[in-house]
C-alpha cells in the first residue's frame, strides 16, 4: 500500500476518489470514493486503515472539509443535504443542516474562522450555514442573485466574509457572506468596503464553465480554472482586469495557492503543473511528475505498421501514462506548511491514488 518512489502515493483500495480532507496533524484523512459513503483512515504501522465509515447520507458524496481546530467535518451530497459531524464517545455524530436546497449540493468549505460554512448547489445558489445557539441547530441564508446556473466551486477569502463563487454560467463572482449572527464587522478591502450579506463584489466572465476558485494567501488575487484549458487571474490591487492564460493541455480541474506569486493545478493531463506569476499573468515553471523519455510518434507509427505487414497482427498498445496518476485529478490540498510557504500538497484522482508531493525542487525552479 505504501510506495516509496520520487513521489510518496497510496491506492486506498476504495475505488475512484472524488474529494478528501485532512484532520489538522495530518494522521487521519477523510476520503469519497463517488459512493454515499465517506472513509476516515488512520495510518497505523506503515499504512492506512480504515477506522470509520460515515454513511449518513443516502447518494453520493460530493464534498467534504475538515475544520482543524474544532475537529468538525463538514459533507454535502447529491441527497440535497449536509451534515455536520462531530466526534464524541469513540465515534462520528452528524448533526442535520437545514440548508433548504431543491438540487444537488455539489460543494462545501468551512470558513477560515470555522464558524461558518458555504455549500454550493445545482439550485442556483449557494447556502451559508451557521449555528443558531438558540434553537440548537445549523441554519442557512441563500445567495441566489444573479447566478443562472449550477455551482460547481466556491472559495473563501482569509477575511471570513467575502466568498468566490464559480457556476456553469460561465461566471466567476465575489459575494460578500457577512452574517450579523456570527462575523463582526470587517475592515474594507481591495474588493469593497461596504459588504452587506449577499452584495456583489465583482463579476468575471470565463469562456467555460469554472472549476475551481481560489484566493490567493493574502486574499488579494483571485485565480481559477475553467473548462476551456485556461488559468485565469484577478489582481484586487491592480485593475481588477481578469487576465486569461490559455495552455495547450487538457482542462484543469483543480488548483492550490503554494504561496502569494505561484500556484500548482491540474486536472485530465493527470499530472500537476507549477505555474508563477509574473507581470500579472502566469508562467508555466515545471510538471511535477517525472516523465520517462517518451519515443517519437513516427517510429512508433512505422513499428506498428511493420508488425501488421510481417505479423498480420497489430502491435500490442501500451496504455500505461507517463504520470504518477493514472487519471484525471480531483483535488489538490496543501499538506505541510504555512499558507505562504506550502511545503508538501496532495493529490486525489480517479485512479483511486491519494499522493504526497515535495514542493522543494519545484521551489528551486521558481527561484531562478
Amino acid at each position: 500500500m505504501n510506495k516509496t518512489g520520487p513521489v510518496q502515493h497510496w491506492n486506498l483500495g476504495i475505488g475512484p476518489i472524488n474529494c478528501h480532507a485532512w484532520n489538522k496533524d495530518r494522521s487521519q484523512v477523510a476520503v469519497c470514493a463517488s459512493s454515499h459513503e465517506v472513509h476516515i483512515l488512520e495510518w497505523k504501522n506503515g499504512e492506512w486503515v480504515t477506522i470509520h465509515v460515515l454513511n449518513e447520507h443516502d447518494l453520493p458524496v460530493t464534498g467534504i472539509d475538515w475544520a482543524p481546530e474544532t475537529n468538525k467535518i463538514v459533507t454535502c451530497s447529491q441527497d440535497k443535504n449536509a451534515f455536520v459531524w462531530t466526534f464524541e464517545n469513540k465515534t462520528w455524530k452528524p448533526e442535520l443542516v437545514v440548508v433548504r436546497i431543491n438540487r444537488a449540493a455539489t460543494c462545501v468549505r468551512w470558513s477560515p474562522l470555522e464558524n461558518k460554512f458555504a455549500v454550493g448547489s445545482g439550485d442556483k445558489l449557494v447556502a451559508i450555514c451557521y449555528y443558531e445557539k438558540e434553537n440548537n441547530w445549523w441554519v442557512s441564508k441563500h445567495i441566489k442573485k444573479p447566478i443562472r446556473s449550477t455551482v460547481t466551486c466556491i472559495d473563501w477569502h482569509p477575511n471570513n466574509v467575502l466568498l468566490a463563487v464559480g457556476a456553469c454560467d460561465f461566471k466567476n463572482r465575489v459575494f460578500s457572506a457577512f452574517i450579523k449572527e456570527v462575523d463582526e464587522k470587517v475592515a474594507p478591502n481591495p474588493w469593497g468596503t461596504k459588504m452587506p450579506f449577499g452584495q456583489l463584489m465583482s463579476e468575471f466572465a470565463s469562456k467555460g464553465w469554472v472549476h475551481q476558485t481560489l484566493f490567493s494567501p493574502s486574499g488579494c488575487r483571485l485565480a481559477w480554472v475553467s473548462h476551456d484549458s485556461s488559468l485565469t487571474l484577478v489582481d484586487a490591487n491592480d485593475t481588477k482586469e481578469a487576465k486569461v492564460h490559455c495552455t495547450p493541455m487538457l482542462p484543469f480541474t483543480c488548483l492550490r495557492w503554494v504561496s502569494e506569486n505561484t500556484l500548482l493545478a491540474a486536472g485530465h493531463d493527470c499530472s500537476p503543473v507549477l505555474y508563477a506569476v509574473a507581470n500579472g499573468d502566469f508562467k508555466q515553471v515545471c510538471k511535477l511528475d517525472v516523465q520517462s523519455a517518451q519515443q517519437s510518434t513516427t517510429s512508433s507509427a512505422r513499428e506498428m505498421f511493420q508488425s501488421i505487414d510481417k505479423r498480420a497482427t497489430s502491435a500490442k498498445v501500451d496504455t500505461q501514462l507517463k504520470s504518477l496518476h493514472q487519471n484525471t485529478i480531483m483535488q489538490i490540498l496543501a499538506h505541510s506548511g504555512a499558507p505562504n510557504n506550502v511545503v508538501k500538497v496532495t493529490t486525489c484522482a480517479v485512479d483511486g491514488l491519494i499522493a504526497v508531493w515535495d514542493l522543494k525542487n519545484a521551489n528551486a525552479q521558481v527561484a531562478h
